[in-house]
């Protein structure tokens, strides 16, 4: 899938939009594993769903490298794969899975794709409390052998940072 595409700033933080045909081209209205190549650069990330049945590309880690600013435009070429990278671990999620030694067997059970879930679920809140209990409760759900963190909407976006009620904030 090859496209062009505007860089949209939301908050600090700068993405880029799958036009609706892309997105609807994906295998599922959730987070998507994919090798874009990206104004030249190839790299590999899990797409995001927008909550309005698109997606997005998060470029946290690309904005400097590439010197990309709102407004920017972009060539995209984008290859769904089913080899998920492993997720970056929250700092708080991966003190507490080091301190539950007894959770480490199941956590290397399951895929990356279950590992994104888990991180994805916990980042999903900017209350810090509700944050604190939801790292434990992954911890108890992992003790007792669950593989996935529960039934939230995967095609929710779920960045606090940049959603409103499961919906990417319109720019």
């Amino acid at each position: 899938m090859t496209f062009e595409a505007t860089v949209q700033q939301i908050g600090e933080r700068l993405i880029v939009r799958l036009p609706g045909d892309v997105s609807a081209g994906l295998s599922s209205r959730g987070q998507v594993a994919a090798e874009v190549v990206l104004n030249g650069h190839a790299f590999t990330t899990v797409i995001e769903p927008d909550g309005r049945r698109g997606h997005w590309i998060p470029l946290d880690d690309l904005a400097e490298t590439l010197s990309l600013t709102e407004g920017t435009h972009v060539e995209v070429e984008l290859t769904p794969t089913k080899a998920w990278p492993e997720p970056e671990l929250p700092d708080d999620f991966a003190a507490a899975l080091a301190d539950a030694p007894e959770v480490h067997g199941a956590w290397a059970d399951i895929t990356p794709m279950a590992r994104w879930e888990w991180v994805r679920w916990i980042n999903a809140t900017a209350n810090p409390s509700t944050r604190e209990r939801r790292i434990e409760v992954s911890i108890d759900k992992l003790r007792k052998g669950s593989r996935r963190p529960c039934c939230f909407d995967l095609s929710a976006c779920t960045d606090p940072e940049l959603s409103r009620s499961g919906k990417l904030i319109e720019v």
